[in-house]
């Protein structure tokens, strides 16, 4: 009796390891929409679903891949910086894409009507060098402006502080992410550009460590497909998504309509596959050569790894 008590007990255990979720740890650098899908992956079981237990960390972009090579963290949402720091030498891979735009949007006093206004204007931003001044830059080359001689920039800091200088007549403008622009709005202030309108350039998705793309390739293959997933469900359940942004962004309830304009704002970022736009990263790479005065070249297959996202695509049905 008792070795087939043993018996049933182990037939017990190996049953509930055998579906014990897989616990992992995403960064973020913000609450903000367009870092939304692997967070919403796990509020709607998408990650649940096929094995995973997700835990969502806000932290440092620095500190996160730090942490991300040594292994503490599992997963990084940010393109710009990983593609930055892998250009120096850190082990570290984009895997997939779901917001293929910079989210960032010009907002300008309303005397000005058009980009070109703009010439030998200031134009706010939050700190020098930033990946800011870098979607501003973009935004003025892409209307035929200088921005290293025509464009004066000021790093002013915090939103409130760059909107807080437009009323005070000390700049034209500033850039932000939503809700500055739902903000900006409200003050009077008009929206002339938004840079996914203008030009593709990933901006978060699925990073993590070369040893992890070598030691677990399918727990990486279920985490691309849930955030697939979830751009899918961001994409086609509109109130369903700006109740798990409130949630998530730690709204209040009278930031209700903040939170429905920033859905607005994002909406068509987000892709439904987890592509990454070529010709997007290599604008990312361009621009941030350019910060760093790297002379050399830099193939997209050195930062970014898609293996695993085409198997992903494959299981989905996509490609």
């Amino acid at each position: 009796m008792k070795k087939i008590f043993l018996a049933l007990l182990s037939i017990c255990v190996l049953h509930a390891s055998a579906h014990a979720a897989d616990k992992i740890k995403i960064g973020v650098p913000e609450l903000n929409a367009q870092f939304l899908p692997l967070a919403l992956a796990e509020k709607k079981g998408f990650f649940r679903a096929d094995g995973l237990e997700g835990e969502v960390i806000r932290i440092n972009p620095t500190v996160a891949l730090a942490a991300l090579v040594s292994g503490e963290l599992d997963y990084w949402t940010v393109i710009g910086n990983s593609v930055a720091a892998t250009m120096q030498g850190a082990p570290l891979r984009v895997l997939a894409c779901y917001v293929s735009g910079s989210p960032s949007a010009l907002i300008v006093r309303p005397e000005f009507k058009s980009v070109q206004e703009l010439r030998s204007k200031a134009i706010g931003l939050n700190t020098s060098g930033g990946a800011l001044e870098s979607m501003a830059r973009l935004i003025f080359k892409h209307f035929g402006l200088d921005p290293d001689k025509e464009i004066k920039f000021l790093a002013l800091g915090t939103s409130e502080r760059r909107l807080s200088a437009m009323q005070q007549g000390l700049t034209a403008g500033t850039l932000g992410s939503p809700p500055l622009d739902f903000l900006g709005k409200k003050m009077g202030f008009v929206v002339l550009a938004r840079a996914h309108e203008l030009f593709s350039y990933p901006t978060s998705g699925v990073v993590t460590s070369v040893k992890k793309i070598k030691e677990k390739p399918e727990e990486i293959k279920r985490v691309i497909k849930a955030g697939i997933k979830a751009t899918r469900y961001i994409r086609q359940n509109r109130e369903g998504t700006i109740q798990l942004m409130t949630e998530w962004m730690k709204a209040r309830p009278i930031d209700a309509e903040m939170t429905t304009a920033s859905y607005e704002s994002v909406l068509k970022l987000f892709n439904d596959d987890g592509s990454v736009p070529e010709k997007g990263l290599l604008l990312v790479i361009d621009e941030l050569k350019k910060l760093a005065k790297m002379e050399r070249e830099i193939s997209p297959s050195e930062v970014a790894d898609l293996s695993i996202l085409k198997e992903a695509q494959q299981e989905l049905g996509i490609k």
